[in-house]
């Protein structure tokens, strides 16, 4: 009798945990647009969208969106929410969001024309957040690449 209950009591604890890890990987994944409505609101998630489809073209935008995402992700910032510092790129989300898809799109495009070598995030990395320039005294350019990849692998 006892084993009979031992053996149902960790049938159905096997269940219960495969269960959280399949709904767990379920939640863990979520679309670039939904990741940035989670973070920073219903209207920063249409001002994402409107910079995605601006910039991005069609066939790319599933994939270059999850690098977008990823960026402000990875950026974190309140008032360079994608870390754009530069004279052209006005405050406000939906200019850094679509100046950041820009650059993803652009650099994506050198990429492939220069023969889609290596990972498409270093490269990417290597421009958008390069390690040793003056904007970035503390050094914390070098974690980019991998925070990065980190936040794109949860974007579907």
């Amino acid at each position: 009798m006892i084993k009979i209950i031992t053996t149902t009591l960790l049938g159905y604890a096997l269940w219960l945990t495969l269960a959280f890890v399949a709904l767990g990987g379920a939640v863990f994944a979520q679309s670039p647009r939904a990741a940035i409505v989670q973070k920073d609101g219903t209207i920063a998630g249409e001002q994402f969208a409107d910079a995605v489809k601006v910039n991005i073209r069609p066939k790319l935008r599933k994939e270059l969106s999850r690098y977008v995402a990823a960026i402000r992700y990875a950026e974190n910032g309140k008032t360079y929410q994608y870390g754009i510092i530069h004279k052209r790129c006005k405050a406000g989300y939906r200019n850094q969001a679509g100046w950041c898809a820009a650059t993803v799109q652009k650099n994506f495009d050198r990429w492939v024309k220069a023969g889609s070598k290596g990972e498409f995030v270093v490269f990417l990395g290597n421009v958008y957040c390069p390690i040793g320039v003056k904007n970035d005294p503390t050094g914390l350019n070098k974690h980019w690449i991998k925070n990065v990849r980190k936040f794109h692998a949860r974007f579907k």
